[in-house]
C-alpha cells in the first residue's frame, strides 16, 4: 500500500472514456503508478446525461486504476468540459492601504476584478490571474513587498453551467469518491503536455475530445482565453457511419485502423472491408473515400477554432505554434491539416515532465488525466465538494415544512 497523503488521483470523466490516473507525489517529481479506462456510456458532448451509467462507469475505471496502483482512491481531481463553458477576461483595480502590498490588497484587488454579473444559472470554475499592474508598472507576477498607491489585476474567468457541474460531483460522490477540485479539461492538460517556454513566448492548446474540442490559449506563462467548441471525434464516427452505411461501432474501429484526414496521402488502390448493417453482406470500398469524408470534418473544427482565436483577438501571441492533444489527435495527418490551416507550426502534445508508467501513458488521450494529477500537486486542495448530503437535508426540510403548513 501507497502513503494514502501521497496520492494524487486525476479522473477524466469524457464523452468516450472515463479514466483514472494514479500518480504518487513526492517533492516536485510525480510518480504515475496506476491507470484505469471504461467506455464512458453516459456522457453527450461532454455533459452528463445519464447519471447512472456514469457512475457505473467511473467505479470500473476506479476499481482498475486502484488494482495497478496497490491503493485505495477516496478523492479525486474531476476534469469538465462541455459546450456550456465559457471563459473572459475582467479587470479590478483598488488603492493600496499601507506602505506595502500584503497578501490582503491581493486578495480585494482579485474580488473587485471577479465582481461581474454572472447568471443564476452559471457557476465560477475558475478564476486565474493574469498579471497584476501597480501604478503604470506592467507585466507583474506576485505584487506582494511592492510599494505604490494603486493596484490593478487582470484576470481569466471560466463559467460553466452550475446543473453538468453539480452532476459530475454527484456522479463522483455516488461512486463513493470526495472531489477536491473541478478543472477544466484544457487546463489540465496543459499541464501535462505544454512546456514553459512555450506558455511563455504563446501558443494555442487544442485537445480533440470525443464530444469536444476546447482550446487554450498561453503567453507570458499565463491562460488568456479559453472556448469548447462542441464538436469532437464522434462527429467524425457519425459521418464515416453514415457514409459508409455501417454500425457506429465498426466505425469507430475503421477510424482508429485506417482512419486518415488527408485523402492525398492514401497511394494505390488499397480497400477496407466495411461490415453491412442489418446482416447485409460486408462491401468492399476504397480506402480513398476515408480522406473524402474525413477531412472536411476536421477542415470544419480547424476553421472554427481559427475563427475564434481571430474573434478573441489572438491570431498575433501564439508565436510558437499550436499543440494539439486529446484521443482525436491519433488520427493520421491531423498535424499535417492543422499546420496548413493554422499556418502555425503544429505538433502533437504527449504527457511529459512524469515518471513512473511513462509509456502506458505516453499517449495525447491520457493528456487531461495525467494533467489532472499534475495539477492536483501543485494546487493541492482541502475542500470537498459533496452536494448529496446537503441536498437530502435540504429536502427533508422543506418536505416537512410543507406537512407542517398542511396539518396546521
Amino acid at each position: 500500500m501507497q502513503g494514502q497523503e501521497n496520492i494524487i488521483v486525476g479522473l477524466d470523466i469524457g464523452t468516450t472514456k472515463i479514466c483514472a490516473v494514479v500518480g504518487d507525489v513526492s517533492g516536485n517529481e510525480i510518480n504515475i503508478i496506476g491507470i484505469g479506462t471504461h467506455p464512458s456510456i453516459g456522457l453527450r458532448k461532454g455533459v452528463v446525461v445519464n447519471i447512472e451509467s456514469t457512475v457505473e462507469s467511473i467505479k470500473k475505471a476506479v476499481e482498475e486504476a486502484e488494482l495497478m496502483a496497490g491503493c485505495e482512491i477516496s478523492s479525486v481531481y474531476a476534469g469538465i468540459a462541455g459546450g456550456h463553458i465559457t471563459g473572459f477576461n475582467s479587470r479590478g483595480i483598488v488603492a493600496i492601504k499601507g506602505a506595502e502590498i500584503i497578501q490582503q490588497d491581493v486578495d480585494r484587488v482579485i474580488d473587485a476584478a471577479r465582481a461581474v454579473a454572472i447568471p443564476m444559472d452559471r457557476e465560477v470554475i475558475h478564476v486565474i490571474p493574469q498579471e497584476f499592474i501597480v501604478d503604470d508598472e506592467t507585466g507583474i507576477q506576485n505584487p506582494i513587498g511592492m510599494a505604490g498607491v494603486r493596484l490593478e489585476a487582470k484576470i481569466h474567468i471560466v463559467t460553466g453551467a452550475v446543473t453538468s457541474a453539480h452532476n459530475i460531483i454527484k456522479c463522483a460522490n455516488r461512486s463513493g469518491l470526495d472531489v477536491c477540485d473541478i478543472v477544466l479539461e484544457s487546463l489540465a492538460s496543459s499541464e501535462a503536455v505544454l512546456t514553459d517556454e512555450e506558455k511563455e513566448l504563446g501558443t494555442a492548446l487544442l485537445d480533440l475530445g470525443g464530444g469536444t474540442s476546447d482550446l487554450a490559449i498561453f503567453s507570458n506563462d499565463n491562460i488568456k482565453h479559453t472556448f469548447v467548441l462542441s464538436i469532437g471525434g464522434n462527429n467524425l464516427t457519425n459521418d464515416l457511419a453514415i457514409g459508409l452505411r455501417s454500425p457506429i461501432t465498426e466505425a469507430e474501429k475503421i477510424k482508429k485502423k485506417y482512419g486518415t484526414c488527408i485523402s492525398r496521402n492514401i497511394i494505390g488502390e488499397e480497400t477496407i472491408e466495411v461490415p453491412g448493417m442489418g446482416g447485409r453482406n460486408p462491401r468492399k470500398l476504397p480506402k480513398q473515400i476515408l480522406g473524402e469524408i474525413l477531412e472536411p470534418r476536421v477542415e470544419e473544427i480547424f476553421t472554427l477554432i481559427k475563427r475564434e482565436i481571430y474573434r478573441a483577438g489572438m491570431e498575433n501571441i501564439i508565436s510558437s505554434g499550436v499543440v494539439i492533444t486529446g484521443g482525436s489527435a491519433l488520427l493520421d495527418g491531423i498535424a499535417e491539416l492543422a499546420e496548413s490551416i493554422f499556418n502555425l507550426p503544429t505538433r502533437m502534445g504527449k504527457p511529459r515532465g512524469i515518471s513512473g508508467l511513462v509509456d502506458v501513458v505516453n499517449n495525447p488521450m491520457y493528456a487531461t488525466g495525467v494533467g489532472l494529477v499534475i495539477y492536483g500537486a501543485k494546487n493541492q486542495s482541502v475542500k470537498k465538494f459533496r452536494i448529496r448530503d446537503a441536498n437530502i437535508f435540504n429536502n427533508i426540510m422543506a418536505r416537512m415544512k410543507k406537512w407542517f403548513k398542511e396539518v396546521i
